[in-house]
């Protein structure tokens, strides 16, 4: 009996233009992905069903998807051919033939020159908090009474009126929790759009790892050096409530 030619497994291609090579970078951490070039055509294979209909793909500007069928490339749902499958191509995971860069966006120290828009979402994955931020006034009288076991595992750092404690367990303190994520702290219940953005973003603006980069809900960022934040203790809170008060 014939095989049910619905059930075979089905090969992606796909082509972008070589001047749009920047936006690959959302998928550079795609590792059965390999890439190939040709004059001016960037030619990839190897894509997942599920990656040739995610969002990361859909975005891609001039992005070109086709499914290989004996050795003819189609457009999604064509009967026709767009054109024969290329032959001599030097294949080449992604991760490793990509230069890795990113476009930068308008994000405070991203740049000016947008070519991506970096935006959060909700995300249905529920991922540990490792970060508090919280108004100064509103958990003054609740720290100085905590006994030290509960804050010595705890770092923490003064930004305007409020207070961004780091590490686990947090405290039960109102403000708004945070996630970290390849050097990002992402707030609770949201990821990048493009996830894997997360790890371009940290090499390309924070190599040295030595900065956290915190987030809001709607895209804004701000750069805390690692080295500024301070072990959390009764003293060093009420000096720093002292500090205030004499400025």
């Amino acid at each position: 009996m014939a095989k049910d030619s619905s059930e075979r497994i089905k090969e992606f291609w796909a082509e972008l233009p070589r001047a749009d090579e920047d936006f690959l970078g959302s998928i550079r951490d795609w590792k059965n992905v390999q890439i190939a070039l040709e004059e001016d055509v960037i030619w990839l294979k190897g894509f997942t069903d599920e990656q040739a209909v995610s969002p990361e793909i859909q975005q891609l500007p001039d992005f070109l998807l086709y499914e290989l069928r004996e050795g003819l490339l189609f457009r999604k749902n064509a009967l026709v051919p767009s054109k024969k499958v290329r032959t001599a191509l030097l294949w080449t995971p992604i991760d490793k033939a990509l230069r890795l860069t990113f476009p930068p966006s308008n994000q405070n120290f991203f740049g000016i020159d947008e070519k991506v828009e970096v935006r959060l979402k909700p995300s249905e994955e529920e991922q540990p908090a490792a970060a508090l931020l919280s108004s100064i006034t509103e958990i003054k009288d609740t720290i100085i009474a905590l006994p030290k076991f509960k804050l010595e595992n705890l770092d923490w750092i003064v930004m305007n009126e409020k207070a961004l404690f780091l590490g686990m367990p947090l405290l039960s303190l109102p403000g708004k929790t945070f996630w970290a994520k390849d050097g990002h702290l992402l707030p609770t219940g949201f990821d990048f759009e493009f996830k894997n953005l997360s790890s371009l973003l940290q090499r390309k603006y924070n190599a040295g790892q030595d900065q956290w980069i915190l987030w809001n809900e709607e895209g804004s960022v701000l750069s805390i050096n690692k080295n500024d934040f301070r072990k959390l203790s009764v003293s060093s809170f009420r000096l720093t409530e002292k500090a205030k008060e004499w400025n």
